[in-house]
């Protein structure tokens, strides 16, 4: 008889646009020219994936296929699959997933942690699932904002300046992508000095509650390699469960202290006994916490380390690795068991006992790794499922309820039967170790093939697939000839392992039997994270001395673009960050493996089952038997389904259904959702399946000290080092077309270890990523100084100096601090002229210094090997040849006491031929903070021209609080429209306006209140927003936007808090204190604040149709008309709100009203307070006019100019 014809399609049941996917196509036994074709119903339209014509009798192809982006809501769409010839048709419709395509993006600072005024450098790097670059445009930052970034080689390079005082904590760069989702990546500012030395502390990870003792190690290390000495001490404590008030800190937990000197090697150990500690008694937390300290010799620096130990019951665990979850008759059941301590050690040499269900148990002894393989012979297996139990030898057990019990674990595994009518098997060997990038591997293959599977057939074709994130990568076919080989045996496939196939290889083989059943497996291979584009990055050489060159070389594919970046590791002490590994890039994956049908919040619903096949009782001697149905058993099916694959067939991929006949159920009732999932559409099941995600592990970073000292040429040596950044390098560096690349480096003068990495982008490798490299910069003989972050002007502080021997010789030096006119030194202790050190060793040299000027202030400390006849107790002194000397200079940033203040006197000069005389008196008031006085004068023949002269003076660094810093910042504003619309702004001037605008702006944000008003002291002291304050910001930030980001939340939030200020009759309450009233003109009334307010929102612009505004204009005109009682300020501002508002009579009106009372002498004319004499009653002062009567003039003036 023919053989009956079969098609197999396979499809991943999750499919991302704009991205290669794959469908793989099986055709078999043809006899004629088919047309095969699928289509996807997308976006409303039929797309065609596959569209061919075959006429070959047997074909196995994948056919690669991209869709594009998806504008549609919901994720789930069909795809239909016919086979067309002459004599047959198949088709079948089934749903996928299809979802947008998410580019992976990440955010790299130089550094995690920064002082206030340094620049953040970051980078945006843009991938796509195969890791090569995409140019995408990320878009978001709070206080700055780069909109519509250029990608280039799917990486940019930007920075941002924090201001002298910025809000300190954490920052977070945000960059948004295309689809709308964000990367967020923090860094912290803070005031710090920089850590000389790490604290770390060595314990066991886990212990268990028999354990009576464990080792404590405490060690200190310099970033630049030596040991520290000085005293260590640590506690070790057991917290309780629940601590009381009652008893102070004895009652928080119990606790051990230990100190004493460190050694040769910066260390101090002790064996800490656990009796103490009571570890099997229950009330206390299952932990022990060290605290450690170590202080430095002579500079008293104390730095911390911590670290704990998790305590368990756990004495022994079993666990099964690798196991299937089902058995096939006939093959033997491969499996592993391992046995591990309660801390993960595995114990060697212990018998475990292993026994199936109901029969009998066999002994297995662990090997040293712990682990025992079995195979346990299935041939006599009848169950539908069984139960593998795995236990160590017998343990004592006792129990009491405020003691903990010591718990020796064991294992079970279920196994389901494997369904197979001709009782044919595949397996495929599972591999426990992680495959390495690079090379070829071999899979084992098992089969059992009967009789009944291969009827006729003597070439048996295996087919076979590798997917991994989500995305079929490999396939082929492997022939099997039965006249050469048995039907019951192994074979090989090769598998070439590269990042393709990373992190998670999934493997199927099947072939189709000429009965139609298909026969499979899978199983799951774990890839190294590895990629294509392979980064070698070294120092050349790995040590050298400050200030002498180096080499950075580079190796990647050729014509990469590589970001290179190297830091202190003083830095990294200070705040660890997360590092940029492998592991890290492929976390970003959205899919590293399909499993089910469901992804995230998407459900696929289970196919619908073909009609039942009924069960027909049967009776045999007057008792009628039952057949069973078996729902335990697994099918191809389930294999398929597990991997994420959907299929379209006409074989039997599926175990028959059977049904009792008389109790036929529908296919909806026996796939009801479980209760409280519902159904969304009708082919989605909404539910959150719970995802097991892999943890990957941590990358190794290798790390070769070289303890050596370094051989310095003979010559003198004297180094002078002032040049301490603490990012080294931040480079972009090109690849060359032979795939390398050098960078010659100056190495920086701190004595430290650098650490550096990069990582690189090809257009057809993709990414790729270096391992840290380190290089130690390091000279045998230096001196160092410890000094705080900043100090007050006026105010001592101990400078200590100390100088480190690494020589192997004992040396005389000297310590001198450089004089200096900007401060007074005195040593602490008598002035010796010269100390002894010897190998190791080190001297420190204290003064009190007391600053007199103020700014960066720079100290330089030098030591000097003396040529010296004074022994050093026994030792020889050994005198160099040629001097060594080492100079280092620091700077300190001295703050003045006091608050600023500056006076301004103008005088016009009218000169007719005769010369003209003007005095002024530059008395300074008598609490003048010293040295903080100074004074300039300018000159114009130009009336205007003092006013705008020397413009760009006017810009000033916003400061201090809330109102302070809007009075600042508010007249950048106005500086950069003038000079800009008379064509006088310089990019530098521009550059240094818009500085100053976006640190006004940041430090604005400090005194928001979390409802969007505006106060002088924030929200810190309790003070309700000011409805002024809150109005002048809400205008100064939207004057602002045309030149640097305001984020327009801040604005909508200032106007709904006004809007709730509102009245029904159209006026403003008025909320909150201001600090200076002169800032509203010394008028207080709601009146005045309510044309002040109507000025701010016109001016934003908001239309006058604006309901806040038609309500704000109503109380203003209902004012305007009592105009008896108008105070000339209030008439002054309504008058600038109705010339805004555009309403002409009501300008008119109020302007001529002001005629009426204005000042006019000399030719000018301005507006003046009623019974207000303008004089300033203070002595050192010139005549001047209040700012309240500037003001009104201004806005009078404004009145006049203004016509809409």
């Amino acid at each position: 008889s023919p053989v009956p014809r079969q098609y197999m399609v396979l499809l991943p049941f999750l499919i991302h646009t704009d991205s290669p996917e794959k469908v793989c196509v099986q055709l078999t036994h043809l006899n004629e020219s088919v047309t095969l074709s699928a289509t996807l119903e997308y976006q409303g339209e039929n797309r065609s994936l596959i569209d061919d014509v075959v006429s070959e009798k047997d074909v196995f192809t994948c056919i690669p296929f991209s869709l594009p982006k998806s504008s549609s809501q919901s994720p789930v769409t069909f795809i239909t699959v016919t086979v067309k010839g002459a004599t047959l048709q198949f088709r079948s419709r089934k749903t996928v997933l299809v979802k947008s395509y998410e580019s992976l993006v990440f955010v790299q600072t130089d550094k995690p942690i920064y002082k206030p005024g340094q620049t953040v450098l970051f980078r945006i790097v843009s991938l796509d699932k195969d890791f090569r670059p995409l140019n995408e445009d990320p878009k978001k930052n709070r206080l700055y904002q780069w909109s519509k970034v250029e990608l280039k080689r799917g990486l940019i390079q930007l920075l941002f300046n924090l201001t002298s005082e910025p809000m300190q904590g954490t920052y977070t760069v945000v960059a948004q992508k295309a689809s709308g989702k964000t990367v967020q990546h923090p860094f912290s500012v803070e005031e710090y000095v920089l850590p000389k030395f790490e604290v770390t502390v060595k314990m066991p990870k886990v212990i268990t509650i028999l354990d009576e003792k464990l080792k404590v190690t405490v060690c200190g290390l310099y970033t630049f390699g030596k040991p520290v000495p000085g005293l260590a001490s640590f506690r070790v404590c057991r917290n309780f469960e629940r601590a009381t008030t009652c008893y102070g800190e004895e009652a928080k937990a119990v606790c051990d202290e230990f100190s004493g000197q460190t050694d040769n090697y910066g260390c101090i150990s002790e064996i800490v006994k656990t009796k103490l500690f009571q570890l099997k008694r229950s009330g206390y937390e299952n932990k022990l916490h060290v605290e450690a300290k170590i202080k430095e010799e002579e500079t008293g620096v104390e730095l911390t380390g911590t670290s704990f130990s998790q305590i368990t019951t756990t004495i022994s665990r079993i666990t099964f690795e690798h196991s299937d979850s089902h058995y096939k008759p006939g093959i033997p059941f491969f499996g592993q068991v391992k046995l591990v301590d309660g801390s993960g050690a595995p114990i060697a040499n212990e018998t475990v006992r292993i026994s199936l269900e109901g029969s009998q148990e066999t002994k297995y002894t662990t090997n040293e790794e712990g682990r025992a393989w079995f195979a346990l012979n299935t041939s006599a297996l009848q169950f539908p499922s069984v139960a593998i139990r795995v236990s160590p030898a017998v343990r004592p057990y006792c129990y009491d309820h405020s003691w903990v019990v010591p718990n020796y674990e064991e294992s079970y595994l279920q196994l389901k039967r494997f369904y197979s009518p001709s009782k044919s098997f595949l397996k495929i060997e599972p591999r426990s170790e992680t495959l390495s990038c690079g090379s070829s591997t071999e899979v084992r293959v098992h089969y059992i093939l009967t009789p009944e599977a291969t009827e006729e057939e003597k070439k048996i074709v295996f087919y076979y697939l590798v997917m991994a994130k989500g995305i079929i990568k490999q396939a082929g076919t492997h022939i099997l000839d039965l006249d050469q080989e048995s039907a019951n045996g192994v074979f090989q496939l090769q598998l070439p392992v590269q990042a393709d196939i990373a992190p998670v290889a999934q493997v199927l083989v099947y072939t189709t039997s000429p009965s139609g059943e298909v026969i499979a497996d899978s199983t799951m291979f774990n890839v190294e994270k590895c990629f294509s584009n392979k980064v070698d990055l070294s120092f050349s050489p790995s040590e050298g001395l400050p200030s002498s060159n180096a080499h950075l070389l580079f190796r990647a594919s050729p014509d990469s673009l590589c970001a290179v970046r190297a830091v202190d590791k003083s830095v990294l002490l200070m705040k660890p960050e997360a590092d940029l590994s492998a592991s890290s890039v492929y976390s970003l994956l959205p899919v590293k493996e399909l499993h089910d049908y469901h992804h995230g919040p998407d459900v696929l619903l289970e196919e619908p089952l073909e009609d039942c096949i009924p069960l027909k009782n049967i009776v045999v001697n007057g008792i009628t038997y039952s057949p069973v149905e078996e729902i335990n058993e697994e099918d191809a099916y389930s294999i398929l389904k597990d991997m994420g694959l959907k299929v379209f067939t006409n074989t039997k991929v599926r175990k028959p259904w059977y049904c009792r006949i008389g109790s036929y159920v529908s296919e909806g009732a026996r796939f009801s959702p479980p209760a409280g999932l519902r159904l969304a559409s009708p082919a989605v099941m909404a539910g959150t399946p719970v995802n097991a995600i892999s943890k990957g592990t941590g990358s190794c970073l290798r790390s070769d000290r070289l303890d050596a000292t370094v051989s310095t040429p003979e010559e003198l040596t004297e180094t002078v080092r002032k040049y301490f950044p603490e990012t080294w390098i931040w480079n972009l560096v090109p690849i060359s077309s032979e795939g390398n690349a050098d960078l010659d480096v100056t190495i920086p003068d701190t004595i430290t270890e650098w650490k550096a990495n990069a990582f690189c982008t090809s257009a057809d490798t993709g990414f790729g990523l270096s391992p840290t490299v380190s290089l130690r910069a390091f000279q045998p003989f230096f001196v160092e100084l410890t000094l705080p972050y900043s100090v007050v002007r006026g105010e001592a502080f101990t400078l200590k100096a100390t100088v480190f021997n690494y020589l192997t010789a004992c040396i005389r030096v000297s310590v001198t601090l450089a004089q200096s006119a900007h401060f007074v030194a005195s040593p602490v202790e008598k002035e010796e002229e010269s100390h002894c050190l010897c190998e190791n060793g080190r001297k420190t040299v204290a003064w009190l210094v007391t600053l007199k000027s103020l700014g960066q202030v720079e100290f330089s400390v030098s030591t000097e090997a003396l040529q010296s006849q004074q022994p050093c107790g026994n030792a020889i002194v050994e005198t160099p040849e040629k001097g060594r000397k080492d100079t280092v200079i620091r700077q300190l940033l001295v703050e003045p006491e006091g608050i600023e203040k500056e006076t301004v006197q103008n005088s016009l000069l009218c000169v007719k031929g005769a010369p003209v005389k003007e005095k002024f008196s530059l008395l300074l008031p008598s609490n003048v903070v010293q040295d903080s006085g100074r004074a300039y004068f300018s000159v114009l023949g130009d009336i205007m021209g003092t006013a705008m002269q020397n413009l760009h003076q006017l810009l000033q660094m916003p400061f201090g609080c809330g109102e302070q810093n809007m009075v600042l910042f508010a007249p950048n504003i106005y500086v950069l429209d003038y000079l800009n619309k008379t064509g006088q702004l310089s990019e530098e001037v521009k550059s240094k306006a818009i500085g100053y605008l976006v640190s006004g702006y940041q430090r604005q944000l400090n005194y928001k209140h979390p409802d969007g008003s505006y106060s002088t002291f924030g929200p810190r002291y309790g003070q309700p927003g000011n409805t002024w304050l809150t109005a002048f910001v809400l205008k100064s930030f939207a004057q602002a936007r045309p030149h640097v980001f305001i984020d327009e939340k801040h604005i909508q939030d200032a106007l709904v808090w006004l809007s709730y200020k509102q009245k029904e009759n159209g006026c403003f309450r008025s909320s909150g204190k201001l600090l200076n009233n002169a800032m509203k003109g010394g008028v207080d009334n709601e009146v005045s604040l309510t044309a002040y307010i109507t000025i701010a929102l016109l001016e934003i612009p908001l239309p006058v149709t604006h309901s806040v505004v038609r309500n704000a204009l109503f109380c203003l005109e209902t004012a305007a008309a009592a105009e008896k009682e108008n105070h000339v300020y209030t008439k002054a501002l309504m008058a600038y709100a109705f010339a805004l508002a555009g309403k002409e009579d009501k300008r008119k009106a109020l302007l001529g009203s002001l005629e009426k009372e204005a000042v006019k002498k000399d030719g000018s004319v301005h507006w003046q307070r009623p019974g207000k004499e303008p004089q300033v009653d203070l002595p050192y002062y010139h005549y001047r006019a209040p700012s309240a009567e500037v003001e009104m003039t201004s806005y009078v003036l404004l009145a006049y100019l203004t016509t809409q």
